[in-house]
């Protein structure tokens, strides 16, 4: 077995394995694999996550020297088709609340339970423990109805993320870890989960992003007397205004990843959780997620900032092009922005069978992250956004998340969304989604003076769209092209008419 587990727990059901249940759980799927004919190598899809029962798949297939996928339980059968497809898993595991059915391609593989393939008595056999460098996880970042790409870790990089995150922020404050996000994803699965649980610390998991568990939010840290979680901007919106506050005092350090964190939101979360210690963690799941954070001293929150590598080291480039020579004389000055380039003992081995696409954004053993950030003078990493959302308004370059960061600072603004659109003149332009409280007249003037109050004229949106909710993956990311295009299908607000002097007077 693998470093050393510590007890797992549902909170939600009651659902509790010591580590000598773990170890016993674990055998008895390591038995059913091995009569199943699981060999060394295979790759084996997870269609479930969040619960005991996957993390006694996760090590069983690993001591078989096996790569599990873990993979979205709601995939519709054509999405789960295009990932079996992609990575020609052999085995494919469900449990009694995911569908066995075929997925949308042909694809030999053997479905099993859960629930019922741990009841097989152990056969005996000899386990094959993994290499460090065989291959550990695929993680699907994207392609789910297009062209799948699969990140392949090893055993070698993922312990590597787990040394250097050890070195750098201990294993104290994460003895008691609750998790609400999604394990088919690196924040999740490697970090949030493994990295505490595998050091021994007591793993609390739960069903990700359910509106009514983050409600009870405050009371479930007391209850379970949680001293560490990790999870998302878009899940502390909610929470903020829907979660009474912890009163135990259990808590140690909070983390806040996957999406840029602004200033306003990071100390309105150290308020309800009554700590300083919310640290503003960056991570690719190329690299093994958590890579930098605002960890080491005394930290005054500013939108963007991320803080000091955590096993890793950080280049900032001038260049945008992937061809570019990774040399000194590339980088930016401190305060000049740049594309983001890391090198880690942690990096992928590569995507799955997609070395075009690995080329593409790993060079001389760099990364290139498709983020933009800078560098202050005290070697202090901040992101910009992703290079891919950059708004190109007649030349003039806008960062979406800067404007995003100080929509949400506004009171009646719940969820924002900011995007490029295409514009006649200047090429692009700023496109907002809202979801604000009490539309109409009032709140539009006072949203309207507010941009005019915080953003120069060339990043203000010339374009509003109210809308009910702003959709998000999985992860808990926003997709602003989709956001963007469904957006465009509909007649913008008309701000003009709400701010003439005919109607406010």
């Amino acid at each position: 077995m693998l470093l050393d587990p510590g007890p797992l727990t549902e909170p939600l059901t009651g659902r509790h394995w010591d580590p000598a249940e773990i170890k016993r759980q674990v055998g008895l799927r390591i038995a059913a694999y091995q009569r199943l004919g699981l060999e060394r190598g295979d790759r084996v899809l997870i269609q479930f996550g969040n619960r005991l029962e996957f993390f006694a798949e996760l090590l069983a297939i690993w001591s078989l020297g096996a790569c599990a996928i873990p993979v979205d339980s709601r995939l519709t059968a054509f999405e789960l088709g295009k990932l079996m497809a992609a990575s020609r898993a052999r085995f494919s595991v469900v449990d009694d609340e995911t569908s066995s059915a075929a997925p949308d391609a042909d694809t030999a593989r053997t479905v099993v339970s859960t629930l019922e393939h741990a009841g097989v008595a152990p056969a005996g056999h000899a386990s094959s423990l993994p290499a460090l460098d065989d291959d550990a996880l695929i993680l699907f970042t994207s392609g789910s109805t297009g062209e799948p790409k699969g990140v392949v870790h090893t055993h070698r990089s993922l312990r590597a993320r787990w040394t250097t995150l050890r070195q750098s922020l201990g294993t104290a404050a994460y003895r008691r870890t609750l998790c609400l996000l999604p394990t088919h994803f690196g924040h999740g699965l490697i970090c949030n989960c493994l990295y505490p649980w595998l050091h021994g610390s007591h793993l609390f998991i739960v069903p990700p992003f359910k509106p009514e568990l983050v409600m009870r939010l405050g009371q479930l840290l007391d209850e379970h007397r949680i001293s560490f979680m990790s999870s998302v901007p878009s899940v502390w919106n909610l929470a903020l205004k829907v979660a009474a506050q912890p009163t135990v005092k259990s808590l140690v350090r909070l983390h806040v990843g996957s999406a840029p964190l602004s200033q306003a939101l990071w100390v309105q979360i150290q308020e309800w959780a009554g700590i300083n210690e919310v640290f503003n963690a960056y991570g690719i799941t190329e690299t093994g997620s958590w890579v930098a954070g605002t960890s080491g001293g005394e930290v005054v929150p500013q939108t963007g900032l991320v803080g000091k590598p955590w096993g890793a080291t950080l280049r900032i480039l001038k260049a945008r092009s992937t061809q570019e020579e990774i040399t000194a004389g590339a980088q930016c000055a401190a305060g000049e922005e740049g594309m983001i380039w890391l090198e880690t003992p942690a990096l992928m081995r590569g995507y799955f069978q997609r070395q075009d696409l690995t080329d593409a954004v790993v060079r001389q053993g760099w990364f290139m992250t498709g983020d933009i950030g800078v560098l202050d003078e005290r070697g202090r990493l901040y992101i910009r956004g992703r290079e891919r959302d950059e708004i190109n308004k007649g030349g003039m370059k806008i960062f979406p998340a800067d404007i995003d960061a100080v929509l949400e600072q506004h009171p009646a603004v719940q969820d924002v969304c900011t995007f490029g659109y295409a514009d006649d003149m200047y090429g692009e332009n700023v496109g907002l989604a809202m979801v604000i409280d009490d539309p109409g007249t009032d709140t539009y003037k006072s949203l309207n003076a507010w941009v005019a109050r915080h953003l120069a004229e060339h990043k203000r949106p010339v374009r509003w769209f109210i809308v009910e909710e702003i959709p998000r993956t999985s992860r808990g990311k926003i997709n602003r092209a989709t956001v963007m295009t469904a957006c465009m299908q509909r007649e913008p607000l008309n701000l003009d008419a709400y701010l003439s002097d005919e109607l406010s007077g």
